[in-house]
């Protein structure tokens, strides 16, 4: 190796080197905080938390109620699929249900299919007893009250 060679290398390494060498060993800077000051941690905690509450919980309610209402169907039950089919269950199958629909339409549906179940017909017609109670009470109430006109 020539000494040139050795020369240019030791003059870049000098000059690299340099800024280093500038610096005083006064004071040094204390460390920038952490992100968000240093609560990364908690405030990270806390949105996973939040997400749990707002999106997570709700759905796994939601699933374990359709979970009960699949496993409650039973023969006779009326009810509404995804597809918009209203039908009533005349046999219960493992995965399937086999439904009565219109006039002789008969269809076999999954479970995934079964949207809602249609109310009960003697729970509606308790409904329908119960409203004309109401709208009767109402009317009784009505007779009752004066007729709003003020005497002086």
């Amino acid at each position: 190796m020539s000494f040139s060679k050795i020369s240019q290398a030791f003059t870049v390494t000098v000059l690299c080197a340099l800024p280093l060498l500038a610096q005083d060993g006064g004071e040094q800077l204390p460390p920038p905080p952490g992100l968000f000051g240093g609560n990364f941690l908690f405030i990270m905690l806390a949105m996973i938390a939040i997400i749990y509450f707002i999106m997570i919980r709700p759905e796994q309610k939601r699933q374990k109620e359709r979970q009960s209402m699949l496993s409650a169907l039973k023969k006779g039950d009326k009810i509404l699929t995804v597809g918009g089919i209203v039908g009533v269950i005349t046999s219960v199958k493992d995965n399937t249900y086999v439904i009565k629909s219109g006039e002789g339409a008969v269809l076999e549906v999954t479970k995934s299919a079964i949207q809602n179940v249609m109310g009960d017909p003697k729970a509606a017609g308790e409904t329908v007893k119960n409203s004309k109670e109401i709208v009767k009470d109402m009317k009784d109430a009505d007779k009752d009250e004066p007729d709003g006109k003020e005497s002086r």
